[in-house]
C-alpha cells in the first residue's frame, strides 16, 4: 500500500519541480551579482537560466537512461565543451542567441528523452559537444572579456558538472519500469515547452 502511494505521488512531485523550474523570472541585461564573488555569480546565472539548465537536465536524464557509460561521458564532455565555447565567446562580440535555436534544443532533447531513443555513444557524444559549445559560446559572449569573466565561467561549468552528475547518476540506477516512464514524461514536458517557445518566437516575428 505504501509503495503504491509513493508511486502515485511521483508525477505530482515531478510536475511541481518542473513548474518551479519554468517559473518566469525578470530578465536582466547583465549578470546579477550575488555578493559572494564571480564564481557564485556564474553558478546562480546557470540555475536561473531555463534556456541553459533545462537542455542540460534533459541531456543528463537521456544519458542516464542509456546507462552508466553514457552518464560518465556526459559528465566530462558537456562541461569541457561548455568551457571551450565559453572561452571562444569571451573574445566575441555580445550575443543574445536565438529563440528558435533554444526551442530546437528543447524539442530535440525533450523528444529524444520522451522516446527513450537508443542513441549510439558516438552520436550522443556529438550532441553533448554541440550543446556545450553553443551554450558556452553564448555565456562567454554575454560576459565579455574582463577580469572576472573567467571566474564566472568556471562557476557556470561547475554548475553544469554538478547538474549532470546528480541527474545522470539518479536515473542510471533506476530499474523499475514506472520510474523510467516518469523520466520520459519529463522529456515530453520539455518537448511541449519547446513547442510553446517556438510558437511564441514565430508569433513575435
Amino acid at each position: 500500500m505504501k509503495t503504491r502511494l509513493r508511486e502515485s505521488r511521483i508525477p505530482i512531485y515531478a510536475m511541481v519541480f518542473f513548474s518551479c523550474l519554468m517559473f518566469p523570472l525578470a530578465a536582466e541585461a547583465h549578470l546579477n551579482s550575488t555578493g559572494m564573488g564571480p564564481i557564485y555569480d556564474g553558478q546562480l546565472h546557470f540555475l536561473l537560466s531555463p534556456e541553459d539548465i533545462i537542455p542540460v537536465l534533459a541531456l543528463a536524464l537521456l544519458f542516464g537512461l542509456r546507462g552508466v557509460a553514457f552518464g560518465r561521458r556526459a559528465l566530462f564532455v558537456l562541461p569541457g565543451a561548455w568551457l571551450l565555447g565559453g572561452l571562444i565567446g569571451l573574445a566575441a562580440s555580445s550575443s543574445t542567441g536565438s529563440g528558435v535555436v533554444s526551442a530546437v534544443w528543447f524539442l530535440l532533447l525533450g523528444g529524444l528523452l520522451a522516446a527513450d531513443a537508443k542513441l549510439s555513444l558516438r552520436v550522443a557524444t556529438a550532441i553533448a559537444v554541440l550543446l556545450g559549445v553553443y551554450h558556452g559560446y553564448l555565456n562567454g559572449a554575454g560576459l565579455g572579456l574582463n577580469f572576472s569573466s573567467a571566474a564566472v565561467l568556471l562557476g557556470l561549468i561547475f554548475s553544469v558538472f554538478i547538474t549532470v552528475a546528480l541527474a545522470a547518476a539518479f536515473v542510471a540506477q533506476l530499474r523499475a519500469p514506472w520510474a523510467r516512464i516518469a523520466v520520459r514524461v519529463v522529456g515530453s514536458w520539455i518537448f511541449a515547452s519547446g513547442l510553446l517557445l517556438m510558437g511564441w518566437v514565430v508569433r513575435r516575428g
